[in-house]
């Protein structure tokens, strides 16, 4: 089969609208449509991945694969530690004030993110390596509503 400008033009455009299986699927037709050495021409010609090209066969052979894209990604530190936004609450609560402006209801402390990082280190089933460092442990205190406020900064 001859590929002009136009009709490669045509297939490429095709499998940019297309998502998923579907597009998958179409450029695993195209390189059979392609005849012998249909992968290489669509790599070389097309620009696509011979690993999709192969699933897309694979999906032609039994059933479309559904991507799960939600499962990718790092888990949250509390998968980790079932235990751990308990553990801050407790250190940070007995030291935690609401804001002395009374302009909102957020609670401060002056707990640092290190110092409560230290404190938790005192727990039994947390050691150094595993627990998270300061900047999560930060990002959880401001998620609980217990924001640091330095007692010496100029405002």
């Amino acid at each position: 089969m001859i590929l002009t400008d136009s009709i490669i033009g045509w297939i490429i455009n095709t499998a940019h609208r297309l998502k998923g299986s579907v597009r998958r699927i179409f450029m695993a037709e195209t390189v059979e449509l392609l005849g012998s050495g249909g992968a290489s021409i669509a790599e070389e010609k097309l620009g696509w991945n011979r690993g999709t090209i192969r699933k897309g066969q694979y999906e032609l052979e039994t059933q479309p694969i559904e991507d799960n894209f939600s499962a990718r990604g790092r888990n949250k530190s509390e998968e980790h530690f079932p235990h751990l936004l308990d553990d801050i609450k407790k250190i940070a609560e007995p030291e935690c004030q609401t804001d002395p402006s009374f302009n909102s209801c957020r609670l401060y402390t002056r707990l640092t993110a290190k110092e409560v990082r230290k404190r938790l280190l005192e727990i039994d089933y947390y050691d150094e390596k595993t627990l998270p460092c300061s900047k999560t442990i930060n990002t959880k205190l401001n998620d609980l509503s217990c924001k640091y406020s330095d007692p010496y900064r100029q405002t």
